[in-house]
Parts: C-alpha cells; structure tokens; sequence
C-alpha cells in the first residue's frame, strides 16, 4: 500500500468495521500527525478500545502489526511536514514516553531491514566499491555524518579515497573536478534530500563516473540517477531524521568490504598501530 493512499483507505473500508474499528479509524484520519507517534496503548485508551483492538486493526488494513502502520504514517508526515511543524507532534507524549519511543522506533526499523535488505545488492555495491580506480564519497547535511564515517574506515581498505563535503571549501565540485570513467561516486542522500547532492551526482555523472546511491526507497531523487542503488530505510523521530539504520548497513558494508581485503587490511593496521604507538594516538597506550 502507498504511503498516501492509507487515509483513503481508512475512509473506504470505514463504513464497514466493527464499531471499535471505526473508532480507531476516526481518531487516525482526523488525528493521523497523533497516532503516527503514540502506543497502541495509548491509541486504544484514547478512544475506548483495547490495545489488542488497535493492532487487529492495523493487521485488518494488511500490515503485520500497529508498529508498520505507524511507519508508514511517520513516512506521509514526514513527506508533508517541515521541521518546524514536526516539532510540535511528540506534544502528547511525556518525556518518558518519548525517549522509549524513539529507542523503539529505531529497534524496529533494525530488525525491519535484517529482513528486507537486499543482500545481492550489498555484494555488488562492494565489488562496485572494490573495483572504482577511486572512490568519492558524497553526502551532505544530515547524510553527512554517514559519509564521514564510511570514509574514515573505507581509507584504511583501500587507496584512492575521497570525501566530498560541504565544509571542505564549501565546493563540492572542485572536490569532483578529476572523477571521470572508471571513478566511483558512492552518494548518500536520505529525507530531506538535499538538492546540492544531486547537483553533485549530476556533475560527475556527466563526467563519466559510476554512480552507487544510498537512499531510502525508489521514489528518492537519488534514485533515478544513480546506476545502481542501495536501499535502506530511514525513519522520522519528530523533528530529527533517524540514521540508525543506515549507519547500521553501512558499518555492515565496511566489513564486508574489509572482510574481502583482510590481508591488505591487516598490514595497513599493524603499520597504523607502531605510527599510532609512536605518536601517542590513544590513552592507555601500555595497556592491553
């Protein structure tokens, strides 16, 4: 089901449900921005039904439990809302509430993409990887962070990588001037997607680089121009975009990587380990 056929879903099959259906149903379509962000628990005393009540609901739209409901919820909201309108959603929730919430959210979508990776795609994207004459490394505003991390482990793997950042010059093009044919433009975009990412890709795309997206779904602007495209599921918590589980996948991609380079990589860290004794990198160096 699209996420934004849901409400028009709800109306349609409204008329047709037990009455403490239609009472969970009037409440979402009047109070969806609400019930993208409340327990089942809470659902069901706000509107007089049980907990069970609200996730046979939800299994009755064809989803395996109130939790997916939600996120396809949090996903029209987020499609919909700015940051600053978000900020008022989580209102209803106490502090409490709102701390185990957020942790939930992001052990759901966890144990969600161990089911709905595709591992094929997670082989080819490191052959990809493997096989570029160099490899940039492109990801901006929230996405930054992620990119920063791939490339900091990515380096000790492998020669002949780069990260394109905003904060380096704030010119992300000069940063990409040499990536040409047989260059890899590893891009990392999720909601809200930043348009300066995909003027990048677009630039070196041009030039003749390979293009590997990492985005959230097929509907991601990434998307559509990349040559080949990594999927991950991100969620919303209110008005900070989780990254929980793309840096989950991506720490996943860097062992497997590293796991197909182990020699090489082993090498690189034991000359990493006498530079970094020598020059006091880390505390505790006479410890185990």
């Amino acid at each position: 089901m699209q996420v934004n056929d849901i409400i028009k879903v709800i109306k349609e099959r409204q008329s047709s449900m037990s009455k403490g259906h239609r009472a969970i149903a009037s409440y979402i379509i009047d109070h969806y921005d609400t019930a993208a962000f409340i327990t089942a628990s809470r659902l069901g005393e706000t509107v007089g039904v049980s907990e069970s009540t609200v996730v046979r609901f939800a299994c009755a739209l064809g989803y395996d439990g109130y939790p997916e409901l939600q996120k396809k919820l949090q996903e029209m909201i987020r499609s919909r809302l700015t940051n600053v309108q978000r900020m008022g959603l989580g209102s209803n929730m106490s502090e409490e509430e709102l701390v185990r919430w957020a942790l939930r959210n992001d052990i759901t979508s966890l144990r969600h993409i161990r089911e709905v990776l595709d591992y094929g795609m997670m082989e080819k994207a490191a052959d990809m990887i493997l096989q570029a004459d160099h490899v940039y490394i492109l990801g901006l505003r929230s996405s930054a962070p992620l990119a920063l991390f791939f490339w900091y482990y990515l380096n000790y793997i492998r020669s002949g990588t780069s990260l394109v950042s905003s904060s380096i010059g704030g010119d992300i093009f000069g940063q990409m001037m040499h990536a040409g044919k047989g260059d890899l433009v590893v891009a990392i975009s999720f909601p809200r997607y930043s348009s300066r990412t995909l003027d990048g890709v677009n630039f070196a795309k041009k030039n003749g680089a390979t293009i590997l997206g990492i985005t959230d779904n097929a509907l991601s602007p990434l998307a559509g121009v990349a040559d080949a495209n990594l999927f991950v599921n991100s969620d919303m918590n209110l008005f900070v975009d989780s990254l929980v589980t793309p840096i989950s996948v991506v720490n996943a991609l860097v062992l497997l990587i590293g796991m197909r380079k182990k020699d090489g990589l082993r090498q690189n860290f034991e000359m990493l380990e006498d530079l970094w004794r020598q020059y006091d990198v880390y505390t505790g160096k006479d410890e185990i």
